[in-house]
């Protein structure tokens, strides 16, 4: 049964001073009124609340059958709908979509006056298919079955208006789709876009004439009552344009809600009617005095001779007529009315409320689907009733206890609302000695306290939601707590509830870890130290996965560390890197968040790196996330190191894990070569954190998943002149395999590094090296004498013992110097000529 609301969208109304009976009329251009009578076509010019003028009339070579204004001069004809008249009757059906194509009706498309070029753009699609049955039970007229108001109405998204109040030139594009029909006492509203569904069913009180759908309303006519019922066409609109609709970000009233009648309204004799913009024309014709002369029983079937009533009409009895102008009221005026209509429903928990501020949001989101229409005090307008209305659907929903609760977020959001403000239209009342509140409210303040909104409620109303979720859902309590909007609540107030939790039996890990982040703000380290050492490392960790904010908040787009962090930051640095990595792990903070995290916390600009930071990246490579681009953290690292070496710089804290304990503990830090400690013992470095920092270093290298290549370009700033930068140099070198200009170095700057070197890189396809690079270069250094003679003639002793071994005799003494002193190398050579037999 559709509800009748007994409003006033109908305004003033004028008489259109046409001098015959109109035949036919239709509304066109900006402000024009056709009317057709017989051969004549007079026009009128409609403006707002106006008399209407008379502007032109012109004759046509024909009387008028059919009248329709189009701005493309183009005017398409929709042949009528009607019934057959056989008692005979088939079932009901109905076919959707490209099922209708199986109703076996044929159409055939004719081009009267189409350019040839321009037919290719026409196309015929089925829609729909539905195939009515009387209902034989009563007697029925063939009027009573007969289909009328065929109507396809389009909405299409224009452009908006700008800020200075001009319109965005941009064309129209179609949006939604809509066919409306109708019986006598029944009418279909579908939707005909991406898929054909049935909308909306309107019964009507008694027997339709014609209706007319707009946006905003379906008008009907009968014999003496013009109808106004509400549709669902900007529902269905809104949601093929807004993909985040029915989300937690926006939501509109559901396309299957009930349709009502806003108004019923007496006009007598009743014929005709048409819409054009806010205007209704209307044409009533007052029949003569009718004499009926015989009444048939009304149990009879329909026949063909349908003589159940024969009227008689007296020859010279006249019909009078007029053609009325009814102007309908804006839609803002129509919305308060609903509004003010709705207070009745106010303090009632029923869903009449929601059905009627429904009804008024969708006239409002309907005003303001076609922006190019409105001037920009009318948008304004609407726009504030639109958050307006917003508010008070979110009002309703917060009352609300049911599964449809959600939808106080969604509201509240678009209205525009503060979370204070929203609080501030509650009722506070207590009933009973008891507060109750609804799943509504408690959905609309939990979500918004999550959400990192930029608002700090007062201490008053932050105890009042304390006390709230206290009451509702009291394990909720430590999660808001630590709400960047609960920033002003009293500590006591705070620690007050979490003690009461903790008696009612909710104790856990993070009511402890709120209490510890409460008592620091009350000043009390005992208390804080106590909570702390109430659980074991690993389960603080957990506490901070499951409440992030305890941590690091956001305000204002920032990261913001929390004054918990600044305490671990002193106190247990550890524990704070485990639980950041824990939160990435979890995915509760982002890569470049973290990062963020920690230089803000260190009070670092964007181009320092603080060493806690260098921890945290270590800590992900000890942790392997499967997340964290391998390559990426490498390269974070090894720039710091660099830089730092190259820099003198040392950590700005203590390391939290020293370079054995990340070779120990992470399989990315590799063993370091035995000849690179050999070549920095050459050096003494005071600084035990700096060479902390090459042993890093050297370790990655050293390490299976380093990509050499890409870190070679940013060596530069570590030069070769020093011992560490020199081993860097030669790490890299080796693993890009360039072993002859690494003994070439070695040879050079560390010559006891050289035979070490050599033992752990030449191996298998470069032991050849041993007697074709490291034997000759040795040989001629000799030759040459100097300060490092000695430190040359152990090594090539020491090359000459491996040469011996790996070599036969003949190819042994091929490889030995022409020059060189036979005493020297006998040894070598009788241990050669020896070793098959001592084998």
């Amino acid at each position: 049964m559709v509800q009748l609301y007994n409003l006033h969208p109908f305004g003033s109304q004028q008489v259109v001073p046409c001098k015959l009976e109109p035949d036919r009329f239709c509304g066109g251009g900006r402000d024009a009124l056709f009317v057709a009578a017989g051969c004549k076509v007079e026009a009128f010019a409609v403006a707002g609340q106006e008399l209407c003028q008379p502007r032109c009339a012109f004759s046509t070579l024909g009387r008028v059958l059919r009248l329709a204004y189009s701005e493309a001069g183009i005017s398409n004809e929709i042949s009528q709908l009607e019934s057959d008249d056989f008692v005979i009757c088939q079932k009901p059906l109905e076919l959707l979509g490209e099922k209708s194509e199986q109703s076996g009706l044929s159409v055939t498309l004719e081009s009267t006056g189409l350019a040839d070029e321009k037919r290719k753009y026409s196309h015929f699609q089925h829609l729909l298919y539905r195939r009515f049955a009387p209902d034989i039970s009563s007697y029925v007229l063939s009027d009573d079955i007969k289909l009328h108001s065929l109507q396809l109405l389009p909405i299409y998204q224009t452009g908006s208006l700008t800020s200075d109040g001009k319109n965005l030139s941009q064309e129209k594009e179609l949006l939604s789709l809509f066919c409306f029909f109708s019986l006598p006492h029944v009418g279909y509203l579908y939707m005909v876009v991406k898929s054909v569904e049935l909308m909306s069913v309107y019964q009507y009180p008694e027997k339709s004439q014609q209706a007319v759908l707009t946006p905003q309303f379906l008008h009907v006519i009968t014999s003496n009552n013009l109808q106004c019922f509400t549709v669902r066409c900007s529902a269905a609109a809104a949601r093929e344009e807004d993909p985040y609709m029915d989300t937690t970000l926006k939501a509109c009233p559901p396309v299957s809600m009930d349709v009502c009648a806003l108004r019923i309204q007496l006009f007598i004799g009743l014929k005709a009617i048409c819409h054009f913009k806010n205007h209704i024309i209307l044409l009533t014709k007052a029949e003569p005095e009718a004499i009926p002369e015989r009444r048939q029983s009304p149990k009879r079937l329909l026949s063909r001779k349908d003589t159940s009533v024969k009227i008689k009409i007296p020859p010279v009895a006249e019909a009078g007529w007029n053609l009325y102008i009814v102007n309908t009221i804006s839609p803002v005026q129509l919305y308060k009315e609903m509004i003010a209509y709705s207070n009745t429903y106010k303090t009632v928990k029923t869903q009449s409320c929601i059905h009627l501020l429904s009804e008024a949001h969708l006239l409002v989101r309907a005003a303001l689907m076609d922006a190019s229409q409105l001037e920009p005090g009318e948008k304004a307008e609407l726009l504030e009733a639109f958050k307006e209305s917003c508010g008070h659907l979110g009002d309703c929903y917060s009352r609300l206890d049911s599964q449809h609760s959600h939808l106080t977020l969604p509201y509240y959001k678009m209205s525009g609302l503060s979370m204070a403000e929203v609080l501030a239209r509650m009722d506070w009342t207590v009933e009973d000695g008891l507060q109750k509140y609804e799943r509504g409210l408690i959905f609309y303040i939990n979500h918004s306290l999550y959400e990192n909104l930029d608002e700090e409620l007062s201490e008053e109303l932050a105890a009042k939601v304390v006390q709230m979720f206290y009451v509702a859902e009291p394990k909720q309590v430590p999660h808001i707590l630590c709400s960047p909007s609960m920033k002003n609540i009293n500590p006591l107030t705070a620690m007050s509830y979490l003690r009461k939790l903790d008696t009612s039996g909710f104790s856990s890990i993070l009511v402890t870890l709120t209490k510890a982040a409460v008592a620091l703000k009350m000043g009390d380290l005992d208390m804080h130290r106590n909570e702390m050492k109430s659980h074991s490392e690993m389960k603080l960790v957990c506490g901070f996965i499951l409440e992030p904010r305890l941590l690091v908040q956001q305000r204002k787009g920032q990261i913001v560390p929390t004054e918990l962090a600044l305490h671990l930051k002193e106190t247990q640095p550890g524990l704070l890197v485990a639980s950041v990595l824990g939160l990435q792990k979890n995915n509760k903070i982002g890569i470049e968040e973290a990062d963020s995290f920690f230089k803000v916390l260190c009070a670092k600009d964007e181009d320092t790196i603080p060493q806690l930071l260098v921890d945290f990246w270590e800590a992900q490579l000890v942790a392997c996330l499967p997340d964290v681009v391998l390559q990426e953290l490498f390269f974070k690292l090894t720039s710091q190191y660099i830089w730092r070496l190259s820099k003198r710089q040392p950590p700005d804290t203590t390391p939290l894990r020293t370079s054995e304990d990340l070779i120990n503990a992470c399989s990315h830090y590799g063993l370091i070569h035995p000849w690179v400690h050999v070549l920095i013992s050459s050096d003494s470095l005071a600084d035990k954190n700096y060479t902390e920092d090459l042993s890093k270093l050297q370790s990655l290298i050293c390490g299976p998943s380093f990509d050499i290549a890409s870190i070679i370009p940013f060596l530069e700033p570590l030069s070769e002149d020093t011992i560490a930068g020199l081993s860097v140099h030669v790490l890299c070198r080796t693993r890009l395999k360039e072993y002859e200009q690494c003994l070439d170095i070695l040879l050079e700057r560390c010559p006891e590094a050289v035979i070490p070197y050599a033992n752990h890189e030449l191996k298998e396809e470069n032991r050849t090296l041993w007697w074709k690079k490291l034997l000759p270069e040795l040989c001629q250094r000799i030759k040459c004498g100097g300060e490092k003679y000695q430190l040359y003639l152990s090594s090539l002793k020491e090359t000459l013992s491996i040469v011996a071994v790996e070599l036969e005799l003949k190819d042994f003494m091929n490889v030995l110097p022409e020059d060189g002193t036979a005493a020297f190398f006998l040894p070598y050579l009788l241990y050669c000529s020896r070793k098959k037999s001592l084998t």
